[in-house]
């Protein structure tokens, strides 16, 4: 398990590939740019990623997302026939998803308690929190910004507390990259009915593949609203369990993320490097 300060690292080199991709700079170059030798550097980020800075390369570009476009054809249309004992199928399977009701949203979070803690994941530290039923919140901690204020945003009427309930550890462990026990892992979202249903569709989408805010837009049955759907993944409050990561443009650009483009980008490489080793 990686920390923060390593997690760091292995960005600030995936943002020196994507901005050096032309270059195609060799071991020593990357491993410098992050002020460390390139044994110590290939290390770190085999660890990370299961592969090596080169091959994490050939995922990072546009060319690859592209082609896995264009290989999976409409990803939905397939999902039922996939094996239900992979783990691609395991967001679909082992989260389950609860919406508030219309009161509960608006009334902004008014008579209930949310526990929140900090941890660190394979992708840097992250903000959980919940309510009596469910998560309500995953969020990527960025510098500069401070993650808690995003989710008294939310919830502006609500009480909150530091704490640890045992309701998170199924959300820790996948963050961390343990899928075992499979525990089905509870969410308690707020959010407009067509928000829930965008939320409910990127729970279909299989680790290892990717889809366009058009096909997400079919899927719904709403094929002109792609704009409002890309409102809606802005507004997913619960990172990776939700995999909004996993939609880009069809031109086969990551584009923009909550939580930051680079880290889109290294959930997107991290994932097609699990899926094809």
């Amino acid at each position: 398990m990686l920390d923060q300060h390593n997690y760091e690292r292995i960005e600030s080199a995936i943002h020196f590939l994507q901005d050096q991709a032309v270059t195609h700079p060799d071991l020593e170059q990357i491993a410098r740019h992050v002020h460390l030798s390139p044994t110590h550097f290939q290390r770190l980020f085999t660890d990370w990623a299961g592969v090596s800075p080169k091959q994490m390369l050939q995922f990072l570009r546009s060319s690859y997302a592209k082609q896995v476009l264009a290989s999976k054809g409409t990803i939905f249309d397939a999902t039922e026939s996939l094996n239900l004992s992979s783990t691609s199928r395991l967001h679909d399977l082992f989260i389950r998803l609860e919406a508030m009701t219309p009161a509960e949203y608006k009334a902004g979070g008014a008579g209930l308690t949310i526990a929140w803690e900090e941890v660190d994941t394979r992708f840097g530290r992250a903000l959980i929190a919940s309510t009596s039923i469910g998560i309500c919140h995953i969020g990527f901690c960025q510098p500069g910004i401070e993650e808690r204020m995003n989710l008294q945003a939310k919830f502006p009427r609500a009480t909150f507390q530091f704490g640890k309930p045992e309701l998170h550890q199924p959300a820790i462990r996948w963050l961390q990259e343990d899928f075992s026990p499979l525990n089905t892992i509870k969410l308690h979202v707020r959010g407009t009915d067509f928000q829930v249903k965008v939320w409910e569709a990127l729970l279909k989408i299989p680790l290892g593949e990717l889809t366009t805010y058009g096909d997400l837009a079919h899927q719904i049955n709403h094929p002109k609203a792609s704009r409002a759907v890309g409102t809606a993944i802005g507004d997913n409050p619960i990172a990776y369990l939700i995999p909004c990561h996993r939609v880009i443009r069809s031109s086969g650009i990551i584009g923009d993320y909550r939580w930051g483009s680079t880290r889109k980008t290294l959930l997107i490489g991290w994932e097609a490097a699990q899926v094809n080793r």
